[in-house]
């Protein structure tokens, strides 16, 4: 059933693609072809949650409405979600979301591949363009069509979102055509979540944060990241075969030097710079938001084994860049919590409202610190009031 909203927005993307034209292809001079010889670049994140002794916590990663434009289509709603809560992905406990990849095509001529991508562990819960297959266990376009030089208009919902800035790169236009219906982007776009190991694992013992290798691959940088009230810290640092034992950052750096800094790992594991920056706009505020977290660059294998990707014909080039991101559940966020928990029930309107706020600040890792809060707590009655807050929550 089409509703009004969704009559909507297919009118406004008829309207912008009245735009339609072609000009001439001027590929980047960093964009590394050989000949004609088509190119992949690919970026993404993995997001994990720590919680005491490093266990990898169990989380439902989306419980609020959509943080992506409504043209997106999920595996809650079909066609989209438009604003809507979604059950599959925010009812799924998952130890891992798979944040954004994205898929760049680099070519001189304009060529047509058959795409897809396994997630044996996981499934896929939301894709842009329309695929001929989304959902457990991988995703499948079909056939994509690389259109370098062209331009077309290209969907917007007109709302700020941070989808858009993966768009700013000079990588060619890509066309899926479902039936009658020919969508086009930047890139292929996908995300999902699952339940399966990473090859770092993270521990806060006291002040110190203990980084383990548990992979036989070489990780060559991890980054140790917090943001406490606007003060940040962070240190980058060469990670043996095995483990290192850090202390937890000195809250006087600057955010423009560490973006410079990632953004050199970035390029140096094969993205262009405009990839790169592209994946650090698209992430500026969630990466670098309140809270303590460890960020690595995935081991090739480790990408290829969670995400075995298949393109035909197979291009010249395929770069994966994907980061790791675990977040830390720390003593503070725990005490915190459970003060403002406290205050809900007092008889001022306006202090329980601002317990709520400074609760709700913790987004989509809320969940794991009132878990976290339930398991160590001796406090019957405070765990009365966590479970009462995790029951609102499903």
């Amino acid at each position: 059933m089409t509703t009004p909203l969704a009559g909507l927005a297919t009118f406004c993307l008829a309207l912008v693609s009245l735009t339609i034209g072609v000009g001439t292809s001027h590929p980047s001079r960093d964009t590394g072809m050989a000949g004609t010889g088509l190119v992949v670049h690919e970026w993404g994140t993995f997001t994990s949650v720590a919680g005491r002794g490093g266990r990898q916590l169990i989380w439902r990663p989306l419980t609020f409405e959509s943080d992506l434009p409504s043209f997106v289509y999920s595996v809650d709603k079909g066609h989209s979600w438009r604003g809507h809560r979604y059950p599959t992905k925010s009812n799924r406990p998952v130890s891992v979301r798979m944040e954004t990849p994205v898929l760049y095509f680099y070519s001189k001529e304009e060529a047509t591949v058959r795409v897809r991508v396994g997630f044996p562990s996981g499934v896929i819960t939301e894709w842009y363009p329309q695929a001929s297959s989304a959902g457990d266990r991988g995703i499948d376009w079909g056939e994509v069509r690389i259109m370098p030089g062209a331009h077309f208009g290209l969907p917007n919902d007109f709302r700020e979102n941070h989808y858009y800035p993966a768009r700013e790169t000079d990588a060619a236009l890509v066309q899926v055509r479902t039936g009658e219906q020919a969508e086009h982007e930047k890139f292929l776009f996908y995300r999902g979540v699952g339940n399966f190991g990473l090859p770092l694992s993270v521990r806060l013992e006291g002040d110190k944060v203990r980084i383990a290798n548990s992979s036989q691959e070489d990780i060559k940088q991890v980054v140790l990241f917090e943001n406490s009230g606007g003060n940040i810290g962070y240190q980058i640092l060469n990670m043996p075969e095995t483990q290192v034992m850090v202390d937890r950052p000195i809250l006087n750096d600057r955010l423009p030097e560490l973006r410079q800094e990632i953004k050199a790992m970035l390029i140096a594991n094969g993205l262009f710079e405009k990839e790169a920056d592209a994946m650090l706009n698209t992430w500026r505020d969630s990466w670098f938001e309140e809270g303590l977290r460890v960020f690595y660059l995935m081991p090739r294998k480790h990408t290829d084994a969670i995400l075995p990707i298949v393109i035909e014909p197979e291009p010249a080039g395929l770069v994966r860049v994907m980061v790791g991101r675990t977040e830390i559940i720390t003593p503070e966020m725990e005490q915190n919590v459970t003060k403002q928990i406290s205050r809900l029930s007092g008889r001022s309107i306006s202090d329980r409202k601002a317990a709520r706020r400074e609760i709700n600040k913790y987004g989509r890792f809320l969940e794991s610190i009132l878990t976290e809060i339930l398991r160590q707590s001796p406090d019957i009655q405070l765990k009365t009031e966590v479970e009462g807050l995790l029951e609102e929550m499903k």
